[in-house]
Parts: structure tokens; C-alpha cells; sequence
């Protein structure tokens, strides 16, 4: 991706998220493969096309129990965009994910920033541990929006100011906010993903109760879409036994 001229680059601001899946070697047969070696050995591929509902079973099985290396063979490849805070708690994350991202080390960061829409919720009730959140007045999200948006305008006319008199991007970059819209590359397996989605997203099926910022919880519903439609069994199994990684 090449620069673009400094006069053409003026601040936009977005409150959505993208994920594309670019590639993938993800499919429940690869979850059946990987845990019948166990008992038939170099013939487990020609047990695919049996028995429906016995494979079905089966996944149910090692979900339930908690058999969690045959969910590890197979592969899927996110192209995400999202704020700079994002990609922080993301990549947290750290065993069975793979990531590259956009350096501003070596090319001039374009000026899009991430403003709350209106159904962001502003508020925070209660104590570390005990607190939720809740909407906030017209007035706060007024707020919000007007102050976000000269403050990005501000942070960049200093980052552009520092660039045209030839500091170098890896200085001058360091004035720009984490609202500021990276991309990355994420690759992970499913099981990978089942721990992500366990922490990072809200779910009346969860058995165990999570609290992520909504902004990471965005990435990680799109990318649940995309995963249920690649491995429908191993979504459902998934779900029915609490959203717990196995």
C-alpha cells in the first residue's frame, strides 16, 4: 500500500468494525479425522461420509468432555479492521493465534478514528467487578462525539506537521491516539477461537459469564458469523455445552 499525498488526507471517522475471513482450511471433517486416528488409525478419512448423526455425536462428545486437540486441525485467516485499543486486548491472546499488522514504522498512518455511535453505551455503574453500563444522556453522546473528533484532528495535524518537516513516521506517529484505525492479519484454529469467543463475547448460552468492551465483542461476533457457517457442528456443539473452549 503506497502513501497518499498529505492534501488528501483528511480525518474520517467511523463506529463500525470489519472482519473477512481471506482463507481458511476449516471444516468439521477435520475435527472427525483428527479424533477417529485414535481408534482406526490411517483409515480415519474414509469415515467421513458415514453416519451423519454418529459424527454429530461425536463432536458433541469431545466438546462435552473436553478432548480439545482434535479442534486444533484446521486453519482460518481474518483480515480485520478495527481501533488500535482493539487489537491491544486482542492480542493478549497469544496460543494458537498468529498475527501481523499494519506498521506505522513504515507507512504514513491513515487518518480514520473510531467515534461511538448511539447505541455505545457511555455510563459506568458500580465497582471494578461488580459494575455495568448503561446509556448515556444526548448530551454525553454529544459530547463524546465532539471531543473524540477534535482531539483525532488535533493528534494528526501535529503527526502531519512532524512528517513535513522529515521526522521520521516511527517518531511522529507516537502522538497519535489508540482510537486510530489499524488492520491486521489473525490466524487461529477453532479451538484458538472457542477461547477467544468464550472471554470476548456475551451469550445467554455461556455458562460462564464474560464482560468484554463492546468494541472487542464487535470483531469477535463477525468473526463467530464466519466461523459457524465454516464448522456448523462444532458451532453447535459449542453452544450446547456452555461456550467453553475445550
Amino acid at each position: 500500500m503506497t502513501d497518499t499525498p498529505a492534501d488528501d488526507l483528511k480525518p474520517s471517522f467511523r463506529s463500525d468494525v470489519t472482519v473477512e475471513l481471506v482463507k481458511h482450511t476449516a471444516s468439521d471433517a477435520d475435527v472427525l479425522f483428527a479424533a477417529r486416528v485414535s481408534t482406526v488409525g490411517e483409515q480415519s478419512l474414509e469415515e467421513l461420509g458415514k453416519d451423519p448423526e454418529r459424527s454429530k455425536g461425536l463432536i458433541n462428545y469431545l466438546m462435552r468432555d473436553r478432548h480439545g486437540s482434535p479442534f486444533e486441525h484446521n486453519s482460518m485467516t481474518f483480515l480485520i479492521s478495527a481501533p488500535i485499543f482493539v487489537f491491544r486486548e486482542f492480542m493478549r491472546h497469544r496460543v494458537g493465534w498468529s498475527y501481523n499488522e499494519e506498521s506505522g514504522r513504515y507507512r504514513e498512518l491513515e487518518p480514520v478514528f473510531y467515534v461511538p455511535d448511539a447505541s455505545r453505551k457511555l455510563v459506568q455503574e458500580g465497582r471494578p467487578g461488580k459494575y455495568r453500563f448503561v446509556e448515556g444522556t444526548q448530551g454525553q453522546q454529544e459530547l463524546v462525539g465532539r471531543v473524540m473528533e477534535d482531539s483525532y484532528r488535533q493528534a494528526y495535524e501535529a503527526y502531519q506537521e512532524m512528517l513535513a518537516a522529515g521526522v521520521a513516521r516511527e517518531v511522529a506517529r507516537s502522538v497519535l491516539p489508540v482510537g486510530l484505525f489499524s488492520s491486521m492479519y489473525a490466524t487461529c484454529n477453532a479451538r484458538s477461537l472457542m477461547h477467544f469467543l468464550g472471554l470476548r463475547t456475551q451469550h445467554e448460552l455461556a455458562k460462564v459469564p464474560s464482560f468484554p468492551q463492546r468494541e472487542i465483542e464487535m470483531v469477535g461476533e463477525l468473526m463467530e458469523a464466519e466461523w459457524a457457517r465454516l464448522m456448523p457442528l462444532t458451532h453447535a456443539a459449542f453452544n450446547a455445552n456452555g461456550r467453553v473452549a475445550p
